[in-house]
């Protein structure tokens, strides 16, 4: 994350802990990977280790153990215990999510339904466990003083952007959702301070989100990432980051699928957030849209 803002954030709770291993995991290396599955696969029995005890579990060292608690967010590995205990507490309640079966070529549609169902609402809860609600609100705050916002990302990512900018621009504010990743950059040198620049990468690597959102720091906009990775190359150039989660990736449904259910989570706590602030010129604004095209949605009003 940039330097410009300075937050403070607190320790993840329990509740995110699984969510956060999900999500970081895949960037962590092959060490780190080992240490986390093991916490995730039997967060009791992780707990009741020493350090030395798990690093001795997962063949790794007491060092890896360690970063691997600090790039899931604990200080060290006894606030990481104390979580996992935590969360062994909240499976064993009944409380904590089912991680289902990747889908199969061979499932019938029933089965589709059920395991899409128990992904979709286990990636929506691990998404808001994880979030960090002073980010958001900063994000939230922002957006309703800004000037202008503009929204980066590809592929369904951009769609996602495009959801933001619509709900924006329903109640009076200028948004803009460039598609093209040379549109994105011309328009992101003429944001100044005073304006937002959003990010939306599940990966944080993509390059054409990575450089309007670069060229929209470095003139002093506001820029938020939203993002899978926090510790991705996107958040240099990011003032807040709001992390995603996301469903189990799978050969039938890769990442760039699975990610957008988190985003629209996102993006729909940013709007609330926003029409929450400019609510006396927001409210009028959503009557006054809804109002021009209800006619269009119901012929037999004569409108």
């Amino acid at each position: 994350m940039s330097s410009r803002l300075k937050e403070t954030f607190s320790v993840p709770r329990p509740a995110a802990l699984a969510a956060k291993v999900r999500t970081l995991a895949p960037g962590m290396t092959r060490s780190m990977q080992r240490v986390a599955d093991a916490l995730l696969d039997d967060p009791a029995a992780s707990a009741a280790l020493t350090v030395t005890g798990l690093a001795e579990r997962t063949g790794t060292s007491e060092a890896t153990v360690v970063r691997t608690a600090r790039v899931l967010g604990y200080p060290g590995y006894r606030d990481l215990r104390l979580a996992l205990a935590a969360l062994a507490a909240e499976q064993a309640a009944g409380r904590a999510p089912v991680v289902t079966a990747d889908i199969s070529v061979d499932d019938p549609m029933a089965r589709v339904v059920a395991k899409l169902a128990q992904e979709e609402t286990q990636c929506l809860a691990d998404t808001a466990a994880a979030l960090d609600t002073a980010q958001l609100e900063s994000a939230a705050a922002a957006l309703a003083a800004a000037r202008r916002t503009d929204v980066y990302g590809v592929g369904a990512s951009n769609l996602v952007g495009q959801d933001l900018v619509q709900k924006l621009l329903r109640i009076g504010l200028i948004a803009h959702a460039p598609a093209d990743p040379h549109l994105a950059v011309t328009n992101a040198v003429q944001l100044r301070p005073g304006d937002v620049a959003i990010a939306i990468t599940h990966s944080g690597r993509t390059t054409d989100v990575i450089e309007p959102l670069r060229a929209a720091f470095e003139r002093g906009a506001t820029t938020i990432a939203v993002t899978g990775r926090p510790d991705s190359e996107i958040t240099q150039y990011a003032d807040l980051v709001l992390t995603t989660s996301t469903a189990r990736e799978s050969e039938l449904r890769p990442a760039a699928m699975a990610s957008r259910t988190s985003q629209l989570l996102v993006v729909d706590c940013l709007f609330i957030g926003v029409a929450q602030r400019t609510y006396e010129r927001a409210a009028p604004a959503l009557a006054a849209s809804y109002e021009a095209l209800v006619h269009r949605h119901d012929p037999r009003t004569g409108r």
